[in-house]
């Protein structure tokens, strides 16, 4: 892959001499500010709970500290135990940790509330969410069948563990699923055939358990009996009985069509060194997915299996079957994907250093522990570009490419994502070859002198707010705000979608029910792209006025007529998403 030099790193520089000039002061940025040179990110003071704060194009509506049972009393300073992934389900957030998960209400952004936390240690805990069901991934050795929080007596667990939180003030753990390598991650998969079931893809990858804690399980060779690494697991879960769940399959993704070989994609870095000079951190050896994206609408999911990024056919659930690969010389570890909502592109993120480095250094390039953008062309992956966060970060914070969503403005692809103590950005991908950053919010380090565990894990859209996982200080909550990027139009088309639960490793088909912003949204971006010249431009702003005045007094005929009028008016190619939004909207009311 090519790469196309930016001028981060030459901002960057410009940045840090004036920090070292004691030129440039570091400060709190209360609410919303725009970006400006240079980066008010640079310089930002550290604390745990009191770092100084930059923001461009967000509000910061809310933060919670971690509740009492999550922070480590006799070390404090370090956030205790780390805040993980988030799952949503109606109003409520569910936020992942090492000691277990929290229940957020969410119904009011402002004033995020704590209903319930859930003590049951076992790893990172990733969580997903459907209907009353909540799953949870314990991947660490301590976890027991029972939560219990002594990992000297009972019976081990590794696995899926499967929560019923139908009474979310009292979760009821209904099943759990044993598994070789346990579950660091895993997706919940739809089957639009199958109302009855789901499927649970599982991303196992710590070391294989012995067999004295489960039978079948060893850490054969790639040509040995059945080794334990070198597939994924995939668990049916019958919606009437979630107790029944069981692995029905467990494919071998990796295998080479043409040897049968199950070791078949990279089995280790392209070369002795990472492109910086480093050793390689992690190693690129794929032998397991460390996430899984399924689309289920379009029938595709994006496996960042380690050393590589797989497109997956997931036409039959139960049976995923690879059908492309892709490798990168820069990526140390294919993390995470998203495809954008139409399914014509794929980001992979490249967690390099494992998501403990400092790896946003004014020396490191844009193309390392970023972002890979990929054009999806006949169910192949084209490479189009790379997206990292544009600011230097310092030897202080862990930061690189992490978990994000869609955030789903009409007519546009834009993504937020976590960095880690890089902080939140939200870019536009629409071109994607030319990726840019539009928003973002950042925390000083945790601690001022040394690298300490901190930073967004993940960061998501749901039901028109922003949400932040904080792995030492808590929980975020953000909106967004109108700037040159984004027009309150497009923020309120956004805001009008409504999903009932989300989970960022299973991507939903967006819709927009028409209305007048969704018809703004697109006007305004034509407007910005200079695609409306004089008098058309004045003319569809006056048109969508009349409407919107008549339809809100009841005058639907009128209404009606002011929108089919004005859309006659758009001919050229790049208004007809325009004329489309209108002519919908005409036909809603």
């Amino acid at each position: 892959m090519t790469h196309q030099p930016t001028t981060r790193s030459r901002r960057g520089r410009q940045a840090l001499g004036l920090m070292a000039a004691g030129l440039l002061m570091a400060a709190s940025v209360p609410g919303t500010a725009s970006a400006a040179e240079p980066d008010p990110r640079v310089g930002l003071g550290a604390g745990w709970l009191d770092a100084q704060s930059a923001i461009s194009n967000l509000e910061h509506v809310a933060h919670r500290d971690k509740p009492a049972g999550f922070v480590d009393p006799a070390n404090p300073g370090n956030g205790g135990f780390y805040n993980s992934d988030l799952a949503f389900s109606g109003k409520y957030a569910l936020s992942g940790n090492y000691n277990g998960f929290n229940i957020i209400d969410v119904s009011k952004p402002t004033d995020p509330t704590v209903v319930t936390s859930v003590v049951c240690p076992g790893g990172q805990g990733d969580l997903s969410a459907y209907g009353n069901l909540v799953f949870m991934s314990v991947e660490e050795s301590r976890g027991r069948v029972d939560c219990g929080t002594n990992a000297s007596v009972g019976t081990r667990f590794q696995g899926v563990r499967i929560f019923d939180i139908s009474d979310v003030r009292n979760p009821v753990q209904v099943a759990g699923v044993q598994l070789c390598r346990g579950s660091h991650t895993h997706t919940v998969v739809t089957d639009p055939k199958d109302p009855n079931n789901i499927y649970i893809y599982v991303s196992g990858t710590t070391s294989v358990r012995p067999a004295t804690t489960m039978e079948g399980c060893n850490n054969n060779a790639a040509d040995g009996e059945n080794p334990s690494r070198w597939r994924i697991d995939v668990i049916k879960v019958p919606l009437a009985a979630p107790q029944q769940a069981a692995v029905v399959n467990q494919p071998r993704l990796f295998q080479d069509p043409q040897t049968g070989r199950i070791d078949g994609l990279q089995n280790g870095p392209q070369t002795p060194r990472h492109p910086s000079g480093s050793t390689w951190s992690p190693s690129p050896n794929t032998n397991a997915c460390h996430d899984i994206t399924a689309y289920p609408e379009i029938g595709l999911a994006a496996g960042a299996c380690q050393g590589n990024g797989i497109l997956i056919d997931i036409s039959d659930p139960a049976n995923p079957r690879r059908i492309d690969e892709v490798s990168d010389p820069n990526f140390a570890y294919w993390h995470s994907a998203t495809f954008n909502n139409d399914g014509t592109k794929v980001i992979f993120t490249d967690e390099w250093g494992g998501g403990s480095g400092a790896r946003c250094r004014d020396t490191d390039l844009p193309e390392w522990g970023a972002n890979a953008i990929f054009d999806i062309v006949d169910k192949k992956m084209k490479f189009a570009s790379y997206y990292k966060l544009p600011v230097p970060q310092t030897l202080q914070e862990n930061c690189v490419a992490h978990n994000g969503s869609l955030i789903p403005v009409p007519g546009r692809d834009i993504m937020m994502q976590a960095w880690y103590q890089g902080g939140i950005s939200v870019f536009d991908f629409t071109d994607s070859k030319n990726p840019h950053e539009i928003a973002f919010f950042d925390r000083g380090p945790v601690n001022p002198n040394s690298l300490v565990l901190g930073g967004f894990w993940s960061a998501y859209w749901y039901n028109g707010n922003l949400y932040g996982n904080e792995i030492a200080r808590g929980f975020d909550a953000f909106k967004l705000t109108p700037s040159q990027h984004l027009s309150k139009a497009e923020i309120q088309a956004a805001s009008e979608v409504r999903l009932g639960q989300f989970n960022a490793q299973g991507q939903p088909k967006v819709s927009w029910t028409p209305s007048f912003a969704v018809a703004r949204a697109h006007y305004d971006q034509l407007v910005r792209a200079e695609a409306l010249g004089h008098p058309l431009k004045s003319q569809v702003d006056m048109f969508l006025q009349r409407a919107e005045r008549f339809s809100a007094n009841g005058q639907r005929d009128a209404a009606v007529s002011q929108l089919q009028e004005i859309a006659g008016k758009l001919t050229a190619s790049d208004q007809q998403k325009l004329k489309q939004a209108i002519l919908d909207l005409a036909g809603s009311l």
